[in-house]
C-alpha cells in the first residue's frame, strides 16, 4: 500500500490595537490518527506565555487546551506537524462492486449513538432542505445511500459558488441556497443536513486540504463532511470539489455540529473595537519518506 508523507504549516495571528487579556482557549490542530494517517511529529508554538495540556473529548478529537499568562496585543498560534498518509478504506474497485440500501439501517448497538447525527442541526430549516432535496433525488432513484451521496455532493458543488469568507460562523443553509454561495464550511453544512434528512447519519469535519493554494502557502483550513454507512463506517464527501474524500485530506476533527470543531477558540476581555484582524496561513509541503522538518 502506497504510503505519502506531508507536512502542514498552520499559523493563525490574532491582532489587537492594545494589550489584552485572554480567557481560556481550546485548539483542535493535530489530525486524527487511524488507518489511513499517522502523526509522525507535532510542534505547537503559541504566544504569549501559556500553560497547554492535551485532552481528547467526547468524539475521540485531541483537544488542547491553553491558559494564557500575560496579556499581549497579539496572539499568535503556529502548528507545524508531520503525517503519513495510506489510501482510506473502503475502496472500491471497478472489480468490487459496492452498495448500501437505502432507507439505511443501523445496527442495534450503534442506533442510540446515531440518533445524535441524525438529528439536525437546524431544524428551522429542515423544510426547505428536504424541498432541495426532493427535488435533486427522485423517489425513484433512491435504491442505492452511496449514489444518492454522490449526487448531493455533486449538486452542492454545482449549484453554491465556493467564496472564502473571513467572518466567524457558518451560514444556515436556507441562507446558502438563498445567496447561492459560501465557504467549505458552509456548503458542508448544507449537504449536512441534506443528508440527515434523508435519516442518514452525518458529522461535519475540520482539517485540510492538500492542493495549489496550500503548497503555495495560501490556503486556509478546509472543512467536509462524513455520513455513517453500515458495513463501511463513516465516508468523507468534501461538496466544495464536489468528490469523495482522499489522500488529500487530512482530517483534525470532527463534531455533529459545525461549531464543534473550531481550529481555535477562546475569548478575550476587552471591547470589539480592541479586534483588529485575524489571518490564517496555512502550507503543505510533501516530504520524502522518512524525511522531517
Amino acid at each position: 500500500m502506497n504510503m505519502s508523507r506531508l507536512r502542514i504549516q498552520h499559523r493563525t495571528v490574532y491582532s489587537y490595537v492594545r494589550p489584552v487579556r485572554f480567557g481560556r482557549h481550546k485548539l483542535i490542530l493535530r489530525p486524527r490518527e487511524g488507518h489511513d494517517i499517522r502523526v509522525v511529529q507535532l510542534h505547537i508554538d503559541i504566544q504569549p506565555e501559556h500553560r497547554l495540556i492535551w485532552t481528547r473529548d467526547m468524539f475521540g478529537n485531541s483537544v488542547g487546551i491553553v491558559d494564557f499568562l500575560s496579556d499581549a496585543s497579539e496572539l499568535n498560534v503556529l502548528s507545524e506537524v508531520v503525517v503519513d498518509r495510506w489510501a482510506p478504506f473502503p475502496r472500491a474497485g471497478a472489480d468490487q462492486p459496492w452498495s448500501v440500501t437505502y432507507p439505511v439501517t443501523c445496527d442495534a448497538f450503534e442506533a442510540g449513538i446515531a440518533q445524535g447525527y441524525q438529528s439536525p442541526t437546524y431544524p428551522d430549516d429542515g423544510a426547505r432542505v428536504r424541498q432541495w432535496v426532493d427535488e435533486r433525488l427522485p423517489s425513484s432513484n433512491r435504491l442505492d445511500a452511496e449514489m444518492m451521496l454522490h449526487h448531493l455532493c455533486s449538486s452542492v458543488r454545482n449549484e453554491i459558488q465556493y467564496l472564502r469568507r473571513s467572518e466567524k460562523g457558518v451560514q444556515t443553509p436556507s441562507v446558502t441556497l438563498d445567496l447561492g454561495r459560501g465557504s467549505c464550511r458552509d456548503m458542508a453544512t448544507l449537504m449536512l443536513e441534506a443528508v440527515r434528512s434523508l435519516g442518514i447519519p452525518a458529522r461535519f469535519v475540520s482539517g485540510y486540504l492538500h492542493c495549489l493554494a496550500s503548497d503555495a502557502g495560501r490556503a486556509s483550513t478546509h472543512a467536509w463532511m462524513e455520513a455513517y454507512l453500515p458495513g463501511f463506517g463513516w465516508c468523507g464527501y468534501d461538496p466544495t470539489l464536489g468528490e469523495r474524500s482522499s489522500e488529500k485530506h487530512v482530517a483534525v476533527g470532527v463534531s455533529p455540529h459545525p461549531r464543534g470543531v473550531m481550529p481555535i477558540s477562546g475569548q478575550y476581555e476587552g471591547t470589539a473595537g480592541d479586534f483588529i484582524s485575524l489571518n490564517v496561513q496555512v502550507l503543505t509541503e510533501p516530504l520524502a519518506e522518512g524525511a522531517v522538518r
